[in-house]
């Protein structure tokens, strides 16, 4: 009963006990197991029934997911391997998508979570390409051997690298797809939880290079590095997801003092992850508005 209802495709989040997405939350940022995830949920009993089933629902369903066809002939998408110099490995490999035309063309980093290049992520690559960005997903897990295929080995894949190393394999992703011959030279980043940390550390290292960066519910950088931040911020934020908001003040202070142009967008009834249509944790509304505004954001800053 509990995997029939977990199979429904369109599981209202309303339904899904607070609790629930706090343990999911735990889980997907690596600090408890997914053995454990399901096990503390099994034994949390919700209306006289095991809370397993909503538990067994948050768990992403990427095919179910898909927005943009890999033959989608408004884009075209290659896997491209490249130098990465003081990485994990010395050598990178992305999901590289170029729209329909001869270009040059906007350049858009898109960072993954912290569990390597998985499907949803290659699809939001492939968004991006469709509105008209040159855009690489690169995958951090590549000199392990690449992202393997679900989410649990990878947070384990990428737990287990030098943090520094690959910082540094992301930094050469967006040199790389700066210098690409189809890019016109103007650079973006967006990414999410981890990646959205991941872009605010770019714009910091990146300074002049980077134009524009759109973090979503990620870590701020820290408050010595914003004085490098040349970049045009847009921070785009959950409502409910109090470790991460609770950065903010601090950063807003940071932006604010060494005149970084910013804007902050807080999209109330949300939670962590809103944007990933692959786990009930989306929100269809806000995903949509909080993608135009970042498309929006892109096309102002990177167009020359």
């Amino acid at each position: 009963m509990a995997q029939e209802q977990a199979r429904e495709q369109n599981v209202d989040p309303r339904k899904i006990d607070p609790r629930v997405f706090d343990l999911y939350d735990e889980y997907c940022h690596g600090r408890i197991t997914r053995r454990e995830f399901l096990n503390r949920a099994a034994a949390m009993t919700i209306g006289g029934v095991s809370a397993l089933w909503m538990a067994q629902a948050l768990l992403p369903r990427y095919a179910e997911a898909q927005t943009i066809s890999f033959t989608d002939p408004r884009m075209r998408g290659t896997y491209v391997e490249y130098p990465s110099p003081g990485g994990t490995s010395g050598e990178m490999r992305g999901y590289l998508v170029q729209p329909a035309g001869d270009g040059p063309f906007p350049a858009v980093l898109i960072i993954h979570e912290n569990r390597g290049l998985n499907p949803h992520i290659e699809d939001v690559a492939r968004r991006a390409g469709v509105a008209g960005f040159l855009a690489l997903a690169p995958d951090g897990l590549s000199p392990v051997g690449g992202y393997p295929g679900n989410d649990d080995d990878g947070r384990v894949l990428q737990r287990g690298l030098d943090p520094d190393q690959l910082d540094q394999d992301m930094i050469n992703s967006a040199r790389f797809l700066k210098g690409h011959a189809l890019s016109n030279g103007r650079l973006g980043s967006t990414g999410f939880c981890w990646g959205g940390g991941m872009t605010n550390r770019l714009a910091v290292e990146l300074g002049a290079d980077l134009q524009a960066g759109v973090p979503f519910y990620g870590a701020s950088a820290p408050t010595e590095g914003v004085p490098n931040i040349e970049a045009a911020m847009m921070i785009i934020y959950a409502s409910t997801d109090p470790r991460i908001n609770a950065m903010w003040p601090e950063y807003e202070a940071a932006l604010q003092a060494n005149n970084v142009e910013h804007e902050m967008h807080m999209f109330e009834g949300t939670l962590h992850g809103f944007h990933n249509n692959s786990t009930p944790r989306y929100n269809e509304a806000a995903a949509a508005q909080a993608w135009n505004l970042t498309v929006g954001f892109f096309r102002r800053h990177l167009t020359a």
